[in-house]
């Protein structure tokens, strides 16, 4: 298989599995590799997103995420030799498949046990037997195998969990897709954190993931988002930033003072 481009060779086959969904008619309906071989390869060479579980034939539960999104998000991690990596939501294995390849010590966190098994399974036949795969909610992180380098979220977050920041070393990095309260692409956060036990960043570019278990926002709100967003004038992602304390975070527009007050709640 053809690799990605950002992405190390890595064989995206080795970790979706045998049946995936697709959008057919307006509604999901399964695709099985056995079945329908040729479409189940293109779509795994395709540079987009695959559902991967849904739940009750109508709700994504989970996904392997767009190989171009990412390498961004890898791109964004800055990773250097031997750097320890908190990944959180394992979906398929892949993209720890793809950490581990670049030298990261690797430990995931995957909420859903079936799809935590499956990805365990992949990862071992890929031969990246030294990722650690745990079974649990990634809002904990990992305080086991912590302090990290980095940590990177797999799905959207509308708060940013203390515990990443209390596992994530001084000077370490956190990567996040953000769900929509500020701004409608939802864009990837990317966080340093302090020596005080705070971390700061700003917002990039978009990115559209499911929402980190327990973190669903209802649609009122992303409709709300878009008004919002309309009615400051439409900034640009980059000119939003985050501040997390022990005490909550801050979203705020161009400085860390300037700070934004809606949705309420986030």
């Amino acid at each position: 298989m053809k690799g990605f481009s950002g992405l190390p060779p890595v064989d995206r086959r080795l970790f979706i599995p045998e049946t995936v969904w697709v959008l057919r008619d307006g509604r999901l309906r399964p695709l099985s590799r056995e079945a329908e071989p040729e479409e189940w390869e293109r779509l795994v060479g395709a540079d987009e997103p695959i559902i991967t579980k849904v739940k009750d034939g109508a709700w994504p539960m989970s996904s392997s995420t767009g190989p171009s999104m990412m390498a961004q998000m890898i791109a964004a991690l800055r990773l250097g030799a031997d750097m320890r990596v908190l990944e959180i939501g394992t979906g398929t294995g892949y993209n720890a498949a793809c950490l581990a390849e670049l030298g990261a010590e690797v430990v995931t966190v995957e909420v859903d046990p079936e799809v935590a098994a499956h990805a365990e399974e992949a990862l071992r036949g890929a031969g990246c037997s030294d990722v650690v795969v745990i079974a649990g909610d990634g809002e904990d992180g990992a305080p086991a195998y912590a302090p990290f380098d980095r940590v990177v979220a797999t799905a959207a977050a509308h708060t940013v969990p203390y515990a990443w920041i209390e596992q994530t070393k001084p000077g370490g990095l956190i990567v996040v897709p953000w769900a929509a309260t500020f701004h409608p692409d939802g864009p990837l956060a990317v966080l340093t954190v302090g020596t005080d036990g705070t971390a700061e960043g700003r917002f990039t570019e978009p990115s559209w993931f499911m929402p980190l278990h327990g973190q669903r926002l209802p649609q009122a709100v992303l409709d709300e988002t878009r008004e919002r967003w309309k009615a400051a004038g439409e900034p640009q992602a980059s000119r939003y930033g985050i501040t997390v304390t022990p005490d909550g975070q801050d979203v705020w527009l161009d400085e860390p003072g300037a700070v934004i007050g809606w949705p309420p709640g986030f």
